[in-house]
């Protein structure tokens, strides 16, 4: 049975959270999913709550948000070093979309806003052969980010790419670490929502087709089954 510890960097807009839930929500959806016998619990940033001891926890998953990694809000520094530590204790550690962003800025990679704008809407990714986590050629994931990882970590092997987002999954050397750009928590519904959130922020065209590509067949279920084996592992340091 997994323990996995739920690090809340962002939040769902009040508006939409009685619906759809938090991000913490969605994630335990998730895991749940593939393991009903999982464990969650929620570290809130948002909320003030202390980041706990890396060296304590079994797994951990880090939140999207909508900050950006490189903003200097107070708490991302001891964010990094949280990761830092639990990346040299081989702590299973997975982030998603800002999560991913983050864990690479703190391992030596680089993060920006993107020159090709916002990526919203069902996204295409090929998939690295044998990488050991994801199967398949390529998944289909929903996507909302501006910002990407221009240059991942010396440590990081590219698992996930698409021509919008050349490293959208990354597997780590410690055999702890993995980081995906999408979202499979995520549902097609809060995908749509995500949309509306761009509307007269991203270019029209670009929502209007974001919005169609959602009725297309999703791999949620199989990436986030996948995140679910991954935090279960156990790696002795």
């Amino acid at each position: 049975m997994a323990r996995i510890t739920i690090i809340e960097t962002g939040q769902v807009p009040q508006k939409y959270r009685e619906q759809h839930g938090s991000f913490p929500d969605m994630f335990e959806r998730m895991v749940r999913t593939e393991d009903p016998t999982a464990t969650v619990d929620v570290v809130s940033i948002p909320n003030g709550d202390a980041l706990p001891d890396p060296g304590k926890l079994e797994a951990v998953l880090i939140t999207g948000a909508a900050a950006g990694v490189y903003d200097g809000l107070d708490w991302i520094a001891p964010l990094e070093d949280f990761v830092r530590t639990a990346y040299a204790n081989k702590t299973p550690m997975v982030g998603i979309c800002f999560g991913h962003q983050l864990i690479a800025q703190a391992l030596g990679g680089t993060v920006r806003k993107s020159e090709k704008g916002w990526g919203i809407g069902r996204h295409v990714y090929q998939v690295l052969p044998e990488n050991g986590v994801v199967e398949g050629e390529a998944v289909a994931i929903a996507a909302s980010h501006q910002d990407q990882v221009i240059e991942p970590p010396n440590d990081a092997l590219t698992i996930l790419s698409s021509d919008f987002t050349p490293h959208a999954g990354l597997l780590y050397a410690n055999g702890a670490t993995l980081t995906v750009q999408p979202h499979p928590e995520f549902d097609v519904a809060f995908a749509q929502v995500c949309c509306e959130l761009r509307d007269g922020k991203a270019p029209d065209d670009v929502v209007a087709t974001a919005r169609a590509s959602l009725a297309e067949p999703m791999d949620n279920a199989k990436v986030g089954g996948a995140i679910t084996r991954f935090l279960a592992r156990r790696t002795a340091p």
